[in-house]
């Protein structure tokens, strides 16, 4: 009965905190966050607005925002528009439901302070800890280790983030990723869980730390995106993309996949739990994989396209992550009821105030 309420207090705190991180985003983006964007002159311009047409509104909100071939040349017909222009019409439609440029700004602050914080107190709880110098001790006298305040706030920090970043993922900028980054935020939690249920925190904060190593470098990577300083964002992106690979690639599997794999079989043993904790921990390397591989598509597109130019990793043609649609063969720049048979093609890499029109290096641990 007490561990059922020790439990249920738990709860209880987790899902406060939770309420209090998105209370902290919104406080922090209305007063932090927005007034150093707008101090860079960064606005709060989107994409352009698709011209008012009560007919393709009508079919944009009720039957599809994609509509195929057959639909198209149909509105083509009764409208007497090209179909190319119906088509410019639904993506600057698509385009106008994403946020703009002061909204991605602010949510990358809001991350990025975050993740500087956290980092910060995880390197600080650690170096204190005798389990960062000797992974071994992760498991001596297992499972009866004590949990200190330090650890259990420093487990109960992340996990109500992640629980944030869980809800707030359906309210804030709506990604491509959308179905890999729920699934990321579902493993995470589950893990935090998993590991602070079974007592396995003192690995589990070496987990937290290492792969919060490299997000506060994305963060700030993007904002100097957003806020046009190229230069920082070219080095910032160059320095996240060597700590994202060494740490996710190299130190993880090398430092702590060895000791959850190896070193707990060798002191502890295997036992039900530990099969589960290790199949999670495996699932978070295939994660890994999948982003290096993304980082270095990005970058090999970055410096192919550098070669003709100035290079932008967070502004990638065509990206695979992108936010913002756009098609270089057939963006205008004038809504299509202006000129309904014709369509003007411009560069669609343009944009305002550094808005990502077909790039954004959006990931998030």
């Amino acid at each position: 009965m007490a561990d059922l309420l020790a439990a249920f207090s738990d709860a209880s705190r987790l899902l406060c905190q939770a309420r209090h991180r998105l209370t902290q985003h919104h406080c922090s983006t209305l007063f932090i966050a927005k007034p150093c964007a707008i101090a860079l002159s960064i606005q709060a311009s989107g994409p352009q607005i698709a011209q008012p047409n009560a007919i393709l509104e009508k079919v944009f909100t009720a039957i599809t925002k994609h509509p195929d071939e057959k639909r198209l040349e149909g509105l083509s017909k009764q409208l007497d528009w090209d179909v190319r222009s119906i088509q410019r019409w639904f993506r600057q439609r698509r385009n106008q439901e994403k946020p703009s440029t002061l909204t991605r700004f602010c949510e990358s602050m809001w991350r990025f302070s975050f993740y500087l914080y956290v980092f910060t107190y995880g390197v600080r709880f650690l170096k204190k800890t005798p389990w960062l110098w000797n992974t071994r001790h992760c498991w001596y006298n297992y499972p009866y280790q004590p949990l200190t305040t330090d650890l259990h706030y420093y487990y109960i920090l992340e996990l109500s983030f992640y629980w944030s970043l869980m809800f707030s993922q359906f309210t804030d900028i709506k990604r491509k990723d959308f179905g890999i980054m729920f699934l990321h935020h579902l493993v995470s939690i589950l893990l935090i869980t998993f590991s602070y249920v079974n007592n396995m925190a003192r690995v589990g904060t070496l987990v937290l730390c290492l792969h919060d190593s490299a997000d506060a470098l994305l963060e700030a990577a993007k904002m100097a995106n957003y806020a046009k300083f190229q230069k920082m964002c070219d080095l910032l992106f160059v320095m996240f993309a060597m700590v994202f690979i060494t740490t996710r690639l190299g130190i993880f599997p090398l430092w702590v996949l060895n000791t959850t794999l190896f070193e707990s079989w060798e002191i502890v043993g295997p036992y039900p739990s530990w099969w589960v904790f290790n199949l999670l921990l495996l699932l978070v390397q295939g994660l890994n994989c999948f982003w290096s591989y993304l980082i270095v598509k990005i970058a090999c597109k970055a410096v192919s396209r550098g070669k003709a130019g100035k290079w932008n990793p967070l502004h990638v043609s065509k990206d695979d992550r992108s936010d913002i649609e756009s098609s270089s063969d057939e963006e205008d720049s004038e809504p299509p009821g202006k000129n309904p048979h014709t369509a003007t093609a411009t560069n669609g890499t343009s944009g305002t105030n550094g808005y990502l029109l077909t790039g954004s290096c959006s990931m998030d641990d």
